[in-house]
Parts: C-alpha cells; structure tokens; sequence
C-alpha cells in the first residue's frame, strides 16, 4: 500500500489565512514545522470560575467551517511530513497485520428459529456478508446482506443491528454511512429479495419486530445530544409519524429495546451511570403496553432476562458485587417478593448471566480474571469454566435458543487466538467450533504472558497483563508499551491482537494496566477510581510504569503510553504529571477537555456521564474535574513525543476535543519533541470502517512509536539480541 504525503503546505496557505500561520518553505533535510493555530479570545463560563479558551472557535457543531476544515488538513499534512521517511516501515507493518487475516473467514453459525446464521469474509473484501441455510449448515446459502454492496460509494459504513421478523420473511437493519452512529432503519424482504422503500432516520442500532411481522420498534434520538430519547413503532408501509410507545423524560438515561430469549417479554432498557430501569410489556399484546420492572432508585443497577414465568434480576440491591435474584411478574415491581438465587460475595462480581430453559450460566469475575459458572436450574454440581494460561478471559456468548443444552462462549489469553467453544450442559461435551486463523508464520509458543501485581502509593495491588516475545525478551533493555483505560467500570480483558504482534516481534513488551476505574477487581475498584476518586486512575497507571521498569521489563528510555476515549483521557493526564516518565504518547480520540464539555449540556453524552466524572455545575466536582483535565492542565514544560488522533464526525468524543489539545500542547510546551494529530475526516470515534482499513491507522501508530526508538529499517528490532 502506497501512503498519500500531503506536502503542499503553499497551497493550504492562503485557505489558512485567518486560522493558523504556516512555515515558509524548510530546507529540504530539516522537520517541517507544524501549522500553528490562531488564538482568539473566547471565555467559558462557569458558576465557579470563568476559563479563557483560546482556541475554542475551533468547535463547529456543522463541519463546514472552511477555517476549521483548512487547520485540520494542514494538521494531517504535518502528520505525512514528519512521518515521511517512515513511510517503507508503516507499509511494511500495514501489510504484515492485514496477511495475518485469512482471506476466506467466516463465524460459528449460529442456530435461531428454524435457521443457521454466520457472517464470512470473501478475500481482498471489506465487509462480511451476513447470510443464513434453513435447518443445516448443508442446506443453500441465503444471502442477507452483503455489506461490500452496501458500502458503495460510501467513505465510511457500518452495519449497526440486524433483525430477521418472527416468520423469517422481513430484515430490518440499522445502517450508518457517517460515523456518527445516527442509524438509518430499513426493511429487505427475504422471499423476493427487494429493499423496501421504508426508511426511518436517527435511529439507535437496536431493532425489535413485533409478533405480527407487520412492524419494527426502534429508538429514536435526539437530534441534538444523540440520547436516545423515544421508542416509537413503525408500521411497513406507512407514512407520517410513527407511534410513539415511550418517551424518556430524564437525559442522563441512554436507551435501549430487545426481545426475550424465551419470546414471552420486550423489553425497553433504561441505562444511567449509576441507575438503570427495565419496562416489559407482553410480546403478544398489541397495544405494548410497557411497564417497569422495578421503577429506577437512586444507586440501583439490575439487569433482567425471563425464566419459567418469573424474572431473573441480577441486581446491587444491597450487594455491592451484585448478587442474581428471583421475582414473580405480578409482584416484580415489590422487592419483598424477590428471593436470592446467587448471593453477593466481597471477593468475586457478578457481571453477566445468561438464562436456558434447564441451565444458568454466570459471567464473574475472580482475582481479576474472568471465568463462567454453569448450573442447572433442577439442582446439582455447578461447572466452573477457565483457562490454563496466567491472564485470560473466559467470555460467555450464550445461545439465542431458549430450549438449547449448549453454551457459547469464547476464551481469551495474550498468547493464543480467541477460542470458541461449545459447552453441553447436559452431558459436558465441548466442541472447539473456531480457533481465530492468525496466517502466516504464527507461533504462540514464541510468546508468553505475565499476571503480574504493582504496588500503587497507597499500598494498593494494581493487576497487570505482560506479553512479550521470548527470544526477544532482554531485561531492562526491551522497549515497552503500557495501555490503559479505567473508566466506567470496563474492564480490559487479555486478548491476541494480530496487529500487536508487529510490536512483539521487533522487541516490544505489552503491558496492560488493570487501573482502578474498571472492575477487574470487583465493584469497588470502580468506585475507586470515578468521580472524587479519579486522580487513583492516572496515579494507578504512573505507579504501574515505574514498577515495571524498575522490575526489568522496560529500558527507561524507551517507554510508551497509549489509551483511547477516556483512555486518551488517561494518556493526557499523565502526560500533564509525568511527562518524564515517557518516550513517547498515542492518545486515540480522546476525552480531555473534560470540563467544557461537562458544561455543555448539547454535546453528545454529557448528561448522561455526570455520575461518572461530576457535574462541574456543582462546586466540588468543578475543582475535582479542574484539577486533572488534560487540556486545562497543559502546561509550560518538556512533553514526550505525541501522536493524537481523532474523527471528525465522532458522535463520542468531539473532534475539537483532540484538536483544541494539540492546539494548546504545541502553544505552551517547550521541547521539540513531535507533536503530530491525525484527524480522520471520514470517520468517527471508531475510525476508519472495513476490515482492512482501519490497520491503515494501527500501522500508522506503530510507525510513530518505531520513529521515536529511531527505527527506520522495516526488519530492524527494538532491542539487541
């Protein structure tokens, strides 16, 4: 693959005019200098405290400002400039990870209601198509959609949801051809193959059809914030308004609707940091007349699935780790009436569970790994599923049958492919379904993983992931790269990256940091690290970085950070307190500006996430978000070097979050290190679609990472032999 250099930086002057000052031509040896933005004066806001931000006019909510649009092209132009002699290298790490695919790839068939259904792969394409057989994997191929078709045309293309209606004649989808995730719901019919003239705009990427084949719920979103904010109907065929079924009165509640496994319940999920509430109605009624499971609390989560007439709750009430839980239908809404099926434990969380019509499966995790529990609903031995390697994860799938005795699930280790499996919970028999083709010359035993723990300056115990390659590994001598997330209570789970595996061979190791923010060690890890608790997120991950230097498994001078969403958050805020500590940063779209954007109730997401960062309209939770924003905390002093991406129609974390960053880093900072953005004009937080082109941008990152260590030789390794 040959890589565009956008060199002209002549030609973007005169559209600048106005917006950045750019370099008179460089001589042809030396760095080309970056376009520097202008600085206008703007003033945010606030009931406790005014902030100047100069480089605000940078935030045009349309995308049109030709300004705008000119400083972010000359951003990219920099970008291809400085990485220009590391052009052989980024090509050669592009198509080592995309030979790695296998060209023909499909999933494990899934069996639902008479039908077999996969998504594959067809060599050199972009897209799977997804298709179905009747009865048997031996039956005729039904093609349902092949998303190569659908994407024509289109820079960008995401196939959100698919949903084939109770008689199996009608496909609804969700479609987004932005990156903006604002779906579009349209209807295939399946017998003759013709799409529909049906086409409802703004929609999540969650379908539900209703029993009578003749309609479609989906969640409409606000224009605006993107919440989503009513579930209406619509009915085949039909114009004007669609009815509305449910409006939600509170923006700090994302949305959500699915259909039981057993077929008897819709359902309406609502979904706050803190709170959530389930609405049923009976999949039967045509007047869908949804009412709550149990009606929000403050500080109560639960989640909600049908068994045997009854629900199955798995719910904090009172359990910390959550605990699972029995409730009448008629009685659901009184908790009295509940009774505990699988009590809370101090030392393992709860995360997930999936009901069969003879068995229970659980997702915990213990010790900060993830394992599954099987047992029968009759009584008798429970079955604990695992894995051999150090770190792993044991990821429950589950089934789409009701009345099915065999359990999906994958496993996950740094070392190996994902494995998926099918478990017989009647007889214990497992079927190895797919083991993830890495091609090539692959050897997981070239490698091996750590499960390591660092000490945090509070005395805490922070997990840690290590993988490297054994030839390769030279103590104090390897470069290393540790990432993070730790927030919203995700937890990282170990997995084989193919793209990572072009770090691994040329001397790399990996290290992933299970700070506190996530849940790796029950739900107060989470709570650890959220709200007035946040600074232990970026301490956890600077604490975790000097123990694994100092334990060996990183020469000092060559050490990398990287993190993406409010792992960029991460990223930024400890470049900010220990730039020192870093060769180098990637920060993929990342959230740091945090209290602008906390502010401004318009922006996507924000209401709903003040009980994760604070509401700065409140005067402690102001000074706490003050205190480590990435962007108010730029200050006049050596940064390492940095890559920061970002996608212009990002519905997650704005583009000018990113680009306002760099902005003010390239202001104030006082080395010469890189300070290079990559702002992806035809995507948005997830970049670029495809199965190959989003490796465009991992080799991309890789190559940065590479330059810095002065790796230009596309076979050279990081780390003497």
């Amino acid at each position: 693959m040959k890589w565009p250099l956008f060199t002209a930086f002549a030609a973007l002057l005169g559209t600048l005019a106005g917006c950045a000052s750019l370099p008179s031509a460089q001589p042809q040896d030396s760095t080309p200098m970056p376009p520097i933005a202008d600085r206008r004066p703007y003033t945010v806001e606030s009931p406790h405290g005014d902030r100047a931000d100069p480089y605000y006019w940078l935030r045009d909510d349309s995308r049109e400002d030709p300004a705008m649009l000119a400083y972010l092209e000359a951003e990219n132009a920099h970008t291809d400039a400085v990485l220009a002699p590391y052009s052989e290298l980024r090509e050669t790490l592009y198509e080592a990870i995309v030979s790695r695919l296998k060209s023909y790839d499909a999933s494990p068939p899934t069996f639902e209601n008479g039908y077999w259904y996969y998504s594959r792969f067809e060599p050199g394409r972009d897209y799977a198509i997804v298709a179905r057989r009747k009865g048997s994997m031996d039956a005729p191929e039904e093609i349902l959609v092949d998303q190569n078709v659908r994407a024509e045309g289109q820079d960008f293309y995401s196939l959100g949801d698919y949903e084939i209606s109770p008689n199996n004649q009608l496909l609804a989808v969700a479609e987004d051809t932005v990156g903006r995730r604002q779906y579009v719901l349209r209807v295939k019919n399946l017998e003759t193959g013709e799409w529909l003239t049906d086409a409802v705009e703004n929609v999540n990427a969650n379908l539900v059809w209703t029993d009578d084949n003749q309609s479609v719920l989906y969640v409409e979103k606000d224009a605006t914030t993107l919440l989503g904010k009513r579930v209406r109907q619509h009915v085949l065929g039909a114009s004007g308004d669609d009815k509305l079924i449910y409006e939600e009165p509170d923006d700090s509640y994302y949305m959500g609707i699915g259909r039981g496994k057993s077929n008897a319940f819709l359902y309406i999920g609502l979904y706050s940091t803190e709170q959530t509430e389930y609405r049923f109605a009976r999949a039967d009624d045509p007047d869908l007349d949804f009412r709550p499971v149990l009606p929000r609390e403050e500080d109560h989560e639960y989640e909600v699935a049908d068994h045997d007439g009854r629900f199955i709750v798995l719910t904090n009430w009172q359990a910390k780790n959550f605990r699972l839980m029995s409730a009448p239908v008629a009685t659901s809404a009184d908790k009295s009436t509940w009774q505990e099926l699988i009590p809370t434990s101090d030392t393992v969380l709860i995360e997930s569970f999936e009901v069969f019509k003879d068995y229970l499966a659980v997702n915990e995790r213990r010790d900060g790994l993830r394992k599954i529990r099987v047992m029968p609903w009759a009584g008798g031995d429970t079955v604990t599923i695992d894995a051999s390697e150090p770190t792993y994860a044991a990821n429950l799938i589950g089934s789409a049958e009701y009345d099915w005795p065999w359990m999906r699930y994958d496993v996950d280790t740094l070392t190996t492919p994902t494995t998926t499996i099918d478990y017989n919970m009647a007889t214990g028999e497992k079927r190895v379904l797919k083991v993830q083709p890495v091609e090539g010359d692959f050897d997981p035993d070239a490698y091996t993983s750590e499960y390591i723990r660092a000490t945090a300056r509070d005395g805490t115990e922070v997990p840690v992931s290590i993988v490297y390659r054994k030839d390769l590994r030279q103590p104090g001598k390897n470069p290393l790269l540790v990432y993070g997330y730790g927030s919203y209570g995700y937890s990282l789970t170990p997995y084989l990256s193919v793209s990572r595996l072009s770090l691994l061979d040329r001397g790399f190791v990996f290290a992933m940091a299970h700070i506190r923010g996530g849940q790796e060690m029950g739900r107060h890890w989470y709570e650890d690290g959220k709200l007035g608790n946040k600074m232990n997120t970026f301490t956890d991950f600077i604490d975790v970085t000097e123990h694994l230097v100092a334990a060996g498994y990183g020469d000092k001078d060559k050490v990398f950070a990287a993190g993406g969403s409010a792992g960029g958050l991460l990223v930024g805020a400890v470049a900010n307190m220990r730039p020192d500590l870093y060769r180098g940063i990637v920060a993929d779209v990342p959230f740091v500006d945090v209290v602008t954007t906390m502010l401004d109730e318009s922006i996507p997401l924000t209401t709903n996430e003040f009980d994760e960062w604070g509401n700065p309209k409140q005067a402690d939770a102001y000074e706490t978000m003050l205190s480590y924003s990435p962007y108010d905390n730029v200050g006049e002093q050596d940064y390492p070097a940095m890559l920061v991406t970002g996608g212009l129609w990002d519905s997650q974390v704005q583009y000018f979050e990113p680009a306002k960053w760099v902005a003010r880093l390239r202001h104030r900072k006082t080395d010469d290190n890189p300070l290079l953005m990559h702002m992806n004009m035809d995507a948005g937080h997830g970049g670029k679609s495809g199965r190959y082109r989003k490796y465009e941008e991992v080799a991309l990152e890789y190559s940065f990472m590479l330059s810095q260590l002065g790796i230009r030789d596309p076979k050279a390794i990081a780390v003497t032999r």
